[in-house]
């Protein structure tokens, strides 16, 4: 069964425990980290979450800033997977 979009009161509700802003039908989310290394480290972290729930975020690294995008194309927006691993690499910290 496919996931189901969320409505746009689900997301703002979502965010307001989420460090992320949305975009359109997508979450966003920028890290800065003390350099590449640190960068490369975070984006491995995370996707070690995304494998495990077999939902990938689109990733952009930029020397020390990691740009991440969350949202189910497969749904046409968002969905609880998206907020599920969103919690999921906050809880990753900084």
């Amino acid at each position: 069964m496919a996931p189901q979009l969320l409505s746009d009161e689900a997301v703002e509700e979502a965010l307001e425990t989420l460090d992320w802003q949305r975009e359109g039908d997508e979450l966003v989310k920028t890290e800065t980290r003390k350099d590449f290394a640190s960068a490369l480290a975070f984006v491995n972290h995370v996707g070690a979450l995304a494998e495990a729930r077999d939902h990938h975020p689109d990733i952009a690294i930029s020397w020390n800033k990691v740009t991440l995008r969350l949202s189910t194309h497969s749904a046409g927006g968002l969905t609880e997977l998206d907020v599920d691993l969103a919690k999921a690499i906050d809880a990753l910290g900084t």
